[in-house]
């Protein structure tokens, strides 16, 4: 099961974090995988590790919000690997400022446009390939926070993860007669290296939250990016999967 061989992915925000470790998952089931992100050293260098495990892998810089030129690596990426099948949006950022505090410009735009834009635009440059492909995949990496507002991140990181979901859904209606599904992962809180700047009390009041009791690990999302980017996954689109330990409803 979750046989990739032949598949060609691409992971946005794939230089840490969870974008890592869903490239490297991917790339694990035998998907060509391009590890995309602005920061091209570490790319390259996630990329290069890949492939000294025996994976196929390119490291781009891939600006989410790049217009031209994120539709020109888009095509780069395609020419490298003979197409794209998978396209795995995992691109964010955090916002920290309060809603009384809040300006359009600055955060608020920047939010939007790297977590909500950048997911749409990076879909729409992968789209040509999508459609070749006969059996293309989108995978958004939402959040807990644009299912129920969040515990305390800010309205700006709701907003955009908010919409994400909604795009995630209309994308499946518009995109299921060429055979493309389109689903969304929502992960509660999860162990990566943007915790190292929050308190101890911060770190238990997310737990807290979490029927579980604990945090998310990267692996654990990674684990349910390769289910929808499988072709067991072939009849599931439109879904929000939440991954969360039991924070949605609990």
């Amino acid at each position: 099961m979750f046989d990739l061989n032949g598949k060609s992915a691409v992971v946005t925000g794939a230089a840490q974090g969870i974008g890592e470790a869903i490239v490297r998952a991917l790339a694990d089931l035998g998907a060509r995988v391009a590890v995309a992100d602005l920061q091209e050293d570490r790319a390259r260098a996630v990329a290069d590790s890949i492939v000294e495990a025996g994976g196929r892998a390119l490291g781009v810089r891939v600006d989410v919000n790049g217009g031209a030129g994120l539709r020109a690596a888009m095509a780069s990426i395609a020419d490298a690997h003979d197409g794209i099948d998978i396209i795995v949006n995992s691109a964010g950022v955090l916002g920290t400022t309060s809603i009384e505090e809040m300006e359009r410009t600055g955060e608020w735009n920047r939010v939007l446009d790297i977590n909500l834009s950048g997911t749409f635009f990076a879909s729409q440059a992968a789209l040509p390939y999508l459609k070749e492909s006969g059996a293309g995949r989108i995978i958004n990496i939402s959040s807990l926070t644009g299912r129920n507002g969040g515990f305390e991140g800010a309205m700006s990181y709701a907003a955009a993860k908010g919409g994400v979901n909604s795009i995630t859904r209309g994308m499946a209606r518009h995109l299921a007669q060429h055979r493309i599904t389109v689903n969304a992962v929502c992960p509660a809180t999860t162990r990566t290296a943007i915790l190292d700047g929050y308190s101890p009390e911060r770190i238990e009041n997310q737990a807290r939250h979490i029927l579980l009791g604990r945090l998310g690990e990267p692996s654990e999302i990674a684990a349910a990016v390769c289910y929808l980017a499988s072709d067991e996954a072939a009849f599931t689109t439109g879904v929000l999967l939440d991954v969360n330990g039991g924070a949605y409803f609990g």
